[in-house]
């Protein structure tokens, strides 16, 4: 029999065998080639040149997306491999040379990357158009995007894949020359841990296991905390941070997870159901050969989830943070470009306005810094402060009152509130020219009122009518700005003609300020800076969303071919079981209780990782964490619950095939 008619007499055979692995060659493939071809493609080139988006982030995804790929296929190859050891111990004992099974199985791995990449390149064609068309949506560019057969993509893809089977070809050969015949006959039972006794050892390691993962946690909470000291050392705490999270989930899987499993098992006192069997007792013996494995998995989740959250809270926090900039669709200043008003009501475009005059105090911004906060201050000495009269604030809270030397601080929601927030109920001095004014702040609110233009990201000081005037009268250095004009559209539909009219207007609304007029700037409109943000973060959330979903496939396939081999591990087991009398819904019982440690457990733990790590520092992203955050666990949740299924649908396969 010659060697490719063997080959061929062995895939046909192995089919069982071969259809995992070519699925995962398939999905690793179409993931690469959309990917690299959506990079390369004109219309989305094009698009992001328009847009004034750097699309340097595809290449750093790009080298990302390959390591992630690599690994997926080297894990799937060895798993493939492990499950096909009998056959190769057995291809030796009949006299082949194991250099003639290197070639054979070479030739097999050959055959299947030919074939999975032009499958696989076909899918990744079609589906790039599909991502391409999410990418314009999330940039909030209408355009037509058309498919391009990229040959750069074409080459990059095809020299990532036949590096892999170089490796993979490589691996196999290391393995069938350097490991015994009997290991090879023995190599699906490597990785059960026979547990005769659990040691005080390994009770002690489970419980650093926790207690590392806890500090992990805890020391999250404080980075950002003035008090705790962290900001004097932060890239020095985030590692420490990172390590302690790491190597508390590895001994969690190595140790806790065993130790766990003897508290309960001994519990029992000898009395094991079926369900107990078939649970607690593979999860306690294979810990040692799955906790690396599921170590891996779950700091991918974590990892993953981490950075779609914060990516999804910068784009999903767009349009609020556009709408602090420019607490108003248009925003005239020093009563420049008024022009404009008259043209919305030449065109007979309903609006509503709020006028502002504006005047500034010099304000020590540490007088209001709790006192255990005090030695630690960002603030040095004065700062400049807008002022406003408390009738300006009442246009939009019409039942906001001071009293005489009663003042409110607003607007002051930001990264430095987060780090250093103020308190009210507090005594403070401002200075307006040469005289010196004592107030009594009243409230730290978050109304948002003047551009940031004006503010600068400081607080904005709210004072009475009558305080307001002598602060004006007594400025002696004339204030950059003096006076805003807010405009609010009643009917979003004039929304297209107004833009019209406030750019056209540009040059009359340009403000130059400082000395001799050395700066200038011109306001852009709320919708303006709402397409800005999102234009400049929808290329990040949808490279780190591809990255994520290739994070969540993969980790998923992983856990799910790991299953599948241990079903087939089991399959004599089951067999037993059924002899002496258990029903399918008895084996199940235990299955499912597996099921929802394999799936569960690593889930949970990866989607608390993600949490800590958000949370520690969300704001830094933008305003919005619950939304975002629930919505990406939930897909994370979503997608696991859709492997753990398929998983108990493979089990329920193998037991009522067991009879």
């Amino acid at each position: 029999m010659t060697l490719s008619r063997l080959v061929f007499r062995s895939m046909r055979k192995n089919l069982k065998q071969y259809y995992l692995y070519f699925f995962a060659l398939i999905f690793s493939v179409t993931l690469c080639f959309s990917f690299t071809t959506l990079q390369y493609n004109p219309s989305v080139t094009e698009a992001l040149e328009r847009s004034g988006t750097a699309n340097a982030g595809f290449s750093a995804a790009s080298y990302i997306l390959y390591v992630i790929i690599t690994l997926f296929v080297l894990y799937a190859s060895q798993l493939f491999m492990k499950r096909r050891s009998k056959e190769i111990g057995l291809y030796q004992l009949i006299g082949m040379t194991k250099g003639l099974v290197v070639r054979l199985i070479a030739l097999e791995n050959v055959v299947l990357f030919l074939f999975a990449v032009c499958i696989g390149m076909v899918l990744g064609f079609f589906s790039s158009r599909l991502f391409a068309m999410i990418l314009m949506k999330m940039l909030d560019i209408d355009m037509v995007i058309h498919l391009v057969f990229s040959q750069e993509a074409f080459k990059q893809s095809v020299i990532i894949f036949a590096i892999l089977l170089v490796v993979i070809i490589l691996q196999l050969a290391w393995m069938v020359r350097r490991v015994s015949l009997l290991s090879l006959f023995s190599a699906t039972k490597q990785a059960d841990e026979r547990i005769k006794r659990f040691s005080v050892f390994q009770a002690v390691m489970g419980f650093l296991g926790l207690l590392f993962i806890a500090v992990g946690y805890y020391l999250s909470t404080i980075l950002f905390d003035i008090k705790s000291g962290f900001l004097n050392n932060l890239f020095l705490n985030m590692i420490l941070i990172l390590v302690s999270t790491m190597l508390g989930t590895f001994l969690f899987f190595r140790y806790s997870v065993s130790l766990i499993m003897n508290v309960i098992r001994s519990n029992k006192k000898g009395h094991l159901k079926v369900s107990d069997v078939l649970a607690v007792t593979p999860i306690m013996h294979r810990m040692k050969g799955n906790s690396k494995s599921l170590t891996l998995i779950t700091l991918l989740t974590g990892l993953a989830v981490g950075i779609m959250s914060l990516s999804y809270i910068s784009f999903y926090s767009s349009g609020t943070n556009a709408r602090q900039a420019s607490p108003y669709d248009y925003i005239l200043l020093n009563d420049k470009g008024t022009e404009f008003i008259n043209q919305l009501e030449q065109e007979e475009i309903e609006y509503e306005q709020d006028s502002y005059n504006i005047s500034s105090v010099m304000l020590n911004i540490a007088d209001l810094v709790s006192v255990q906060l005090e030695e630690f201050t960002l603030f040095d000495g004065e700062t400049q402060t807008t002022v406003i009269p408390l009738s300006n604030l009442q246009q939009i809270e019409p039942d906001v009152q001071l009293a005489e030397g009663e003042a409110y601080l607003t607007s002051y929601v930001n990264v430095l509130a987060e780090i250093m927030p103020l308190e009210a109920d507090k005594e403070i001095t401002v200075k307006a020219g040469e005289i010196e004014l004592p107030l009594y702040i009243k409230e730290i609110r978050e109304d948002f009122m003047l551009s940031e233009e004006v503010a600068l990201g400081s607080p904005i000081l709210v004072v009475t009518d009558s305080v307001f005037e002598e602060i004006q009268s007594n400025n002696i250095e004339e204030t950059q700005f003096t006076s805003q004009i807010g405009i609010n559209l009643i009917d979003e539909r004039d929304k297209e003609l107004a833009e019209e009219l406030y750019k056209n207007l540009s040059d009359e609304r340009t403000i130059a300020i400082g000395e001799n007029d050395t700066y200038s700037f011109t306001l852009e409109s709320y919708e303006e800076l709402r397409k800005r943000n999102i234009t400049a973060l929808g290329l990040t959330i949808f490279v780190t969303a591809f990255l994520g979903l290739a994070f969540l496939l993969t980790t998923g396939s992983i856990l799910y071919f790991k299953q599948m081999a241990e079903a087939e591990d089991e399959r004599e087991s089951y067999k037993i079981l059924r002899k002496i009398g258990f029903s399918t819904n008895d084996i199940l019982k235990g299955i499912y209780a597996k099921q929802a440690f394999n799936f569960g457990v690593p889930l949970v733990i990866g989607l608390l990782h993600s949490y800590f790590a958000v949370k520690s520092g969300w704001w830094l992203f933008g305003t919005e964490l619950v939304a975002p955050l629930v919505i990406i666990m939930g897909l994370y949740i979503v997608m696991y619950a859709v492997f753990a299924i398929l998983s108990i649908q493979y089990y329920k396969k193998v037991v009522k095939e067991s009879l």
